[in-house]
């Protein structure tokens, strides 16, 4: 069994990409964007906010606010947001405990690419069953972010993370974005 659901279009996709009433929006990100590698550090800040965000809420929920996430925050510019002042922070969550200022640009690159595994040797998931809910880098990841100030991100978000941004392939190995998830 290859795990994967096929579209209209005919495709192997993975089945979450499949997902029967937000079809078109999981797919068009299953497609063009999960799983594909994510370099910078507003584009990084911007998906581990985002996964931060969908704990007890739907992906799909998030895809669908993404453009008012991104005006209420500043583009996910770091600096921007570094800047908000009390009034913006309690604004967007009471809380301005969740914005990281102490990392010098390229360092949140740096910092979440170091954690990505080896890809050598890493079987392709055949089912969803097969993908893990995190690993021992989410787990690192995750208390690494957490002492450097990130206060929402654990080992299963962080792995998410991972996920979404190419540190990890987990496109089933029938998909058809997977190879070229493996060529970038």
């Amino acid at each position: 069994m290859s795990g994967v659901a096929f579209g209209p279009d005919g495709v192997a996709r993975c089945p979450w990409g499949m997902e029967s009433e937000s079809m078109a929006d999981y797919r068009a990100y299953h497609d063009t964007e999960w799983g594909r590698p994510v370099r910078g550090d507003d584009a990084l800040y911007e998906r581990m906010c985002l996964e931060a965000f969908q704990s007890g809420l739907s992906w799909i929920t998030i895809l669908r606010r993404r453009e008012g996430f991104r005006a209420a925050f500043a583009d996910f510019r770091i600096e921007k947001v570094a800047a908000f002042t009390d009034a913006d922070a309690e604004r967007l969550l009471a809380d301005p405990g969740i914005i990281a200022a102490e990392l010098p640009a390229g360092e949140l690159t740096e910092l979440i690419w170091s954690y990505a595994p080896e890809r050598a040797g890493r079987p392709a998931p055949r089912t969803v069953a097969d993908v893990p809910p995190l690993t021992p880098e989410s787990t690192a990841l995750a208390k690494d972010l957490k002492k450097r100030g990130f206060r929402f991100i654990g080992p299963t978000t962080a792995y998410a993370l991972m996920q979404a941004c190419g540190l990890v392939n987990d496109h089933l190995a029938a998909c058809h974005v997977r190879e070229a998830v493996e060529r970038a």
